[in-house]
Parts: C-alpha cells; structure tokens; sequence
C-alpha cells in the first residue's frame, strides 16, 4: 500500500480558508499577519500535522531562515540578557537561531566555532566577543556572509554595535566625585576583558580630568568572590569612602565585605556597580549601579544583520548609552569627628554599622 501524502501548503490554506500566501507568511514567522489569522492557520497545522519543508524554502529563495551566534562567556549576565533579546527579536523578524557557545576564549575554539556555524547552513552569523585575545583575522572564515560584531573592541571589518562603557564608567565616577568624595577606587573586570579595560580607562581617565589621585586598581573576574577579596583589601584602609565595581556581582561581594569589617555601607563607604541586575535594588542596602540596555543592543544587532541579509541598506549605529541610577548605597563621604553629616538619619552613627 502507498504511503500517506503528506500534507502541502495548499492543504493548510484550505483547512484554514486562506491564502496559500498567507500559510507561507506564518510557516516563515512573519509577524504581518493577523493574530486570530495566524492562530486558525497554526491550528489547520496541527490537525493536518503538516510541518514546513525548511529545505525546500531554502532551495526556493536561497535562504535558511537562520542566524549563526557565536558567543563567547556564555553564563555572564550580560551575553545571557543580549542572548534573549537576539532569540526573541530573531523570532520577529521570521528566523531561528543556530548557537556556537565558546567554551574557551582560545583562538582554536574561536576558529571552531566559525566551523560549526558553516556546516549549520545559516543566512548570516552575529559574533558576541568579550575578550582580548580575539583578533581581527581570526574572523577571516566568515568572508562573504553577512556579519554583524557585538562587543566592545573594533579591530575588524565588521559592523559592530556594543554599549558605551567608557560613557558608564564616567557616569558611575563623576556621580562619587559629586557626592563630594575625593577620590574613587575601582574593582576592575577580567585583564582579557574589553569591557572591563574600557571601564577602567574611563574611571581612570575620570579623576584625572577632575584633577583627582588614581588610586591602585583592584582586579576581579566578575564574580562576587572576587569582589569580596578586594572589598577585604579595601576595609582595611580608612581612606577608602568610594568604590566603583565594575560589575554588579563584584559591588555585591565588595559590600559584604565592607559589612563583615564594620564599613557602613553608604554611612562609610560609597559603592556603584554596573549591569542593574534585577537582583541589584534586593541588595542591602539597593545598589547604585549603571543601567546597560542589553535589550536594546541585541534588538539591534539582529536588525543590521537582517538588514544585511536582505539587501537593505544598514547603517552602523554609535555605542547604546548607559543610565545611572542612584539607589541607597551611595551618600556624601562622612564628615570630620563631632559632626552631623546632612540629610542623615536620627541616631544614625556615621561611620559605623
């Protein structure tokens, strides 16, 4: 006996009483098509168990449909939140996605990774990088499909977007240096990281501009371990009031350690972080942190490689703008022994836990 037919486009569109365009726009994740629409197609779908030939769509236009990521620092809350915002805007825009994760920033696994993408057939590939070691010719295998670059280095031929740490890093400074604090110290991200250079050139640049000394970097690796050993460092010296971590997790360590050695946080020491996790303002006491539109910058992305990809003209947009936003870690430094610090509460010892 021959096998069943398999149900064709033409099938759904007369289950559903449509257009056989209008099937192919909702097989393709076209988002111009009306929402009880789609729900009637996708529902002659399912009882006719029909499934889009992705295949021969290929063979059709000469496209699969699907973006590459190749992604370095897969469970850093940054790439996860730009990762999400690629994966739900990808949707939109009527493609899936094929992901690469770099387990190792090794130029070997970096290699590898482009590799794999290849042989997964995709119409164009975004490269979410983090570190140094990755260089310009090391993104020589992808010549000739449309790429778009997100980090914060620049040396590569290719459309980048990224947010602008230096511009974060500024905000999170000038906001101690107004708060009348001398100096800033910084808990600095990974040596291989752009964004933690970035941000530390800022910082450092920052003070000097407001003629302020440069105190001796502090180096973390993003963790809130790594932040809790330079916030023990940094306990032990009373002329610390200020601290810039240069991520949210570090500032987290950093004021448990402050705490456990008997710095008020903000009553002795001021501290700013960097991300605005959504945890941040559950910290105690809420962070002050910099806001980064992780949202934004992976929306982005995905519109300049579909842009690419489609033939449409794509401009390279400048850096995404961070936020400051002031929550109850940070205060004016202390004032001199036997006086009242303004806008303190009553009882309040400053200074002290």
């Amino acid at each position: 006996m021959r096998g069943r037919r398999a149900p064709s486009i033409i099938d759904v569109a007369r289950e559903a009483g449509v257009s056989a365009q209008t099937v192919s726009r909702v097989a393709n994740g076209m988002d111009i098509v009306r929402p009880a629409t789609r729900d009637k197609v996708l529902a002659a779908m399912g009882r006719l168990g029909y499934r889009p030939n992705s295949a021969a769509r290929a063979l059709k236009t000469g496209r699969f449909r699907t973006i590459g990521v190749v992604m370095s620092g897969l469970s850093s809350f940054g790439n996860m939140r730009t990762l999400e915002a690629i994966a739900n805007e990808s949707a939109k825009s009527g493609y899936s996605l094929a992901l690469s994760p770099l387990w190792t920033i090794a130029r070997a696994g970096f290699s590898g990774a482009f590799v794999r993408i290849a042989e997964q057939a995709v119409d164009g590939v975004l490269v979410v990088l983090e570190a140094h070691e990755i260089r310009a010719s090391d993104l020589v295998p992808l010549a000739g499909i449309p790429t778009v670059v997100v980090t914060a280095g620049d040396a590569h031929p290719f459309p980048t977007i990224d947010i602008d740490q230096a511009q974060g890093a500024r905000l999170a400074t000038e906001h101690l240096l107004e708060l009348g604090h001398r100096t800033v110290w910084h808990i600095r991200g990974p040596e291989d990281s752009f964004s933690g250079h970035d941000r530390a050139e800022s910082w450092a640049a920052t003070l000097r501009a407001h003629g302020r000394v440069v105190p001796p970097l502090l180096h973390g690796d993003w963790s809130p371990a790594s932040g809790h050993a330079a916030g023990r460092r940094l306990a032990d010296d009373p002329a610390v009031t200020a601290v810039f971590a240069a991520n949210d997790e570090m500032a987290l360590g950093a004021i448990r350690a402050l705490h456990d050695a008997g710095r008020d946080v903000p009553g002795s020491v001021s501290v700013v972080g960097f991300d605005d996790m959504e945890i941040s303002a559950q910290f105690q006491p809420p962070l002050t942190t910099i806001h980064q539109p992780f949202d934004r910058v992976g929306t982005t992305a995905v519109g300049m490689l579909v842009d690419q990809i489609e033939g449409r003209d794509s401009r390279t947009p400048g850096p995404v703008t961070t936020t400051l936003v002031v929550r109850a870690s940070t205060a004016p430094p202390c004032p001199p022994s036997g006086q009242s610090r303004a806008g303190s509460m009553p009882g309040f010892e400053c200074g002290s836990d």
